[in-house]
């Protein structure tokens, strides 16, 4: 077998050596997660919640080289890296609560006999991890997984493996039995293999809607195998009226910008509804966003944007520009290729001038303008789309904003904030394209166990009455 490498996007080092896992590593992996798993199963909740929270102090005392690792692997600036270790850590402590708010044995107490909720685990599940936030988003799978008890086959994005290395040595720091959780590296064929196994009893995605619609396709005629899936956005921010412009600025970028414009909740359409007001905003955005910080994840001072995770993903931005050039858009701000490494691009606008664009997920620092006439304008805009990840709102009205609330489909819609804000105390997903009605976050727990209902009662006793017709039974 040929050892596989990952090539730095900062500086081209390799930042892992090793092999990936073959359908018979696959085979053999679950063959021994069978005893441990059914062990994990039976210990206490209060157990099981103790390993994950010696978890989330292993992941904070190696924040330092983790955060490194990521920055290394995906390009993003060291602050931001810092900052997922720290989300990653604190899921911890929201599933902890998400499991005594929705996961709780819950008993009505009723005279005579008593109505019972319990929870019980799905069993062994994949998760399969993405590579923007490699740490963060398999983490919101894994976490609430084992705290309710299953078992998980883990394999990172190939563009992370050494992230998905520190995942797998912070739950073995962390006390985990042996082999309750397994990383196995590996690209598509890897995943194939993961996915078509029958022991697999869930499975949990986060990446592209191209791969998670051919994980579905595999999963077809299995309805027994769980799958959540969690997916692309080509996401809208409309623009309706606000005063202060440097606050919309700072939801501009973040929303458009943030991980150098690679996060699935990045705001893609910016609909501005036309008037002075906010013509003058895109052009302050436009002059604001060529003074961004674009530059390596260990520089001083720090970027704000790094490199794309590669020269491919680089140049299909730099593609789409062009494509977009042919049909009739506008540049407003180019992307621009830096010299010190081809994965480097600075942050671009382009006006749609009436064009009609691709209805798909540009993954990278382009964001398209289109002005509309009014309101019920910029919602029909919103809505053409298959996705339906994030939405975002800039307007001074509240009225505004609960019409937007009610008439955008999306799963997450935020008001004045960035389409990047999120918080692990709320439920993580989309429609249409973007999921499958498996939201995560604070609701990842409720995918990762089957509630069980019971009525029992402790004494075995005949009832007051008995059924019509069977009187004569009893005598």
């Amino acid at each position: 077998m040929v050892q596989q490498q990952r090539m730095s996007p900062v500086d081209g080092s390799t930042t892992w050596t090793g092999d990936y896992a073959t359908q018979r590593d696959v085979t053999e992996a679950i063959e021994r997660a069978s005893r441990p798993m059914a062990a994990w199963q039976k210990l206490d909740a209060s157990a099981r919640t103790a390993v994950c929270l010696r978890f989330a102090e292993r992941l904070r005392f190696h924040s330092s080289a983790i955060a490194r690792t990521i920055s290394l692997e995906t390009g993003k600036p060291l602050w931001e890296s810092d900052s997922e270790v720290q989300a990653a850590a604190a899921k911890v402590d929201h599933t902890i609560d998400a499991m005594r708010v929705r996961r709780s044995v819950w008993s009505d107490g009723a005279v005579g006999s008593e109505s019972v909720i319990r929870y019980r685990p799905i069993g062994l599940m994949a998760v399969l991890g993405p590579f923007n936030l490699p740490l963060h988003l398999p983490g919101a799978h894994i976490v609430p997984a084992l705290m309710m008890g299953n078992g998980v086959l883990f394999k990172p994005s190939e563009k992370a493996p050494g992230t998905g290395e520190w995942i797998q040595r912070a739950w073995e720091e962390a006390g985990l039995p042996r082999n309750v959780l397994q990383t196995l590296q590996g690209a598509a064929e890897t995943a194939l293999a993961i996915v078509g196994s029958s022991a697999i009893e869930g499975v949990c995605f986060t990446g592209s809607y191209r791969v998670g619609e051919a994980i579905h396709r595999q999963l077809a005629g299995r309805p027994a195998c769980m799958l959540a899936l969690e997916m692309g956005g080509n996401n809208p921010l409309i623009i309706h009226d606000v005063r202060d412009h440097q606050a919309a600025l700072h939801v501009l970028i973040a929303s458009c910008f943030i991980t150098s414009g690679q996060r699935c909740t990045c705001a893609r359409r910016l609909i501005v509804i036309d008037n002075d007001s906010n013509r003058r905003l895109i052009r302050l955005f436009a002059d604001s966003i060529q003074r961004i910080r674009v530059g390596m994840p260990f520089d001083t001072p720090a970027p704000f944007m790094g490199p794309l995770i590669s020269i491919e993903a680089a140049k299909e931005i730099l593609d789409t520009e062009s494509h977009m050039e042919e049909k009739g858009a506008i540049p407003l701000v180019r992307c621009q290729r830096l010299d010190r490494t081809r994965g480097l691009l600075t942050p671009a606008i382009w006006e749609q001038n009436g064009v009609p664009l691709d209805d798909s997920e540009l993954f990278g620092p382009l964001v398209t303008v289109e002005y509309v006439d009014g309101f019920e304008d910029a919602i029909l805009s919103a809505n053409q789309t298959r996705y339906g990840l994030s939405a975002g709102l800039l307007s001074d009205s509240r009225d505004v904003f609960e019409t937007f609330v009610n008439e955008v489909r999306a799963g997450i819609l935020n008001w004045n904030c960035p389409t990047t804000g999120a918080t692990g105390r709320l439920p993580f997903g989309g429609i249409g394209a973007s999921g499958n009605h498996r939201s995560s976050g604070y609701f990842a727990i409720d995918y990762c166990s089957d509630p069980i209902a019971s009525v029992q009662s402790s004494v075995l006793q005949m009832p007051k009455s008995v059924y019509p017709g069977t009187e004569a039974a009893f005598n």
